[in-house]
């Protein structure tokens, strides 16, 4: 019927019916989503690979952005992440011609700030530059403004802090406190000098105590088994 709507499968097609010219014309294309064609044009291309170089500065400097690093540890921290060497070492040589890395600063300040803050000795100290890369002579330059008086001056104060909340018999006490000092790296002299002073200032008991110890000769014992220990090692 010509007043009727035609019935379609989705429902009523409400337009209306084409007659004359319009019905001969060609059907109008749908309006939907963008062909395949224009779709792979709209996808972006890759980026480019990012040059090495400029992915090891990232690198160093988010290093040195936690805290300072020496150049043995940004070299290790690169090679980790792929750098080549050349690389690397064309990027640290120009931070060490700019003074970003400074192995002798960074060494200076990392003793100052141990024994400072954490009360370790030289050889301690030796110790944590060496694992850290440092050079040897850089680092007996940097040890050497810790001079034995301020050495000795620390290792009283630690055994003094200690001692207002040590318990126990004063040869306990005695063999606890000079094995902290060990542990912290003071040479076997500086350390039973330290904690024998201590205990004579402590108590009556404790200075009778510090009266039998011979610091010399038990300072002598404690250096040869210290050195038998590390020829062991």
């Amino acid at each position: 019927m010509a007043g009727r709507r035609a019935r379609t499968g989705r429902g009523w097609d409400a337009s209306p019916p084409r007659t004359g010219d319009d019905a001969s014309d060609p059907p109008r294309p749908r309006r939907g989503r963008r062909g395949r064609s224009e779709e792979a044009d709209a996808v972006e291309s890759p980026a480019p690979p990012r040059d090495e170089s400029e992915v090891a500065r990232e690198i160093c400097l988010r290093q040195l952005a936690v805290r300072p690093r020496t150049r043995a540890e940004l070299a290790g921290a690169l090679a980790k992440r792929g750098i080549s060497e050349e690389v690397s070492a064309e990027v640290l040589d120009r931070y060490d011609e700019v003074g970003i890395i400074d192995d002798a600063a960074f060494a200076r300040a990392w003793v100052s700030s141990r024994h400072t803050g954490r009360g370790l000795a030289r050889r301690a100290l030796a110790n944590e530059l060496r694992r850290k890369g440092v050079d040897g002579e850089v680092a007996t330059e940097a040890l050497g403004e810790l001079d034995e008086e301020t050495e000795a001056d620390t290792a009283r104060s630690l055994v003094e802090r200690k001692l207002r909340t040590a318990r126990g018999e004063p040869d306990a006490v005695f063999r606890r406190l000079v094995g902290m000092l060990a542990r912290k790296g003071y040479p076997p002299g500086v350390a039973i000098r330290a904690v024998k002073d201590a205990l004579a200032a402590q108590s009556a008991e404790a200075a009778e105590f510090a009266e039998q110890i011979d610091a010399d000769a038990l300072a002598d014992a404690e250096g040869e088994l210290d050195r038998d220990n590390r020829l062991a090692e």
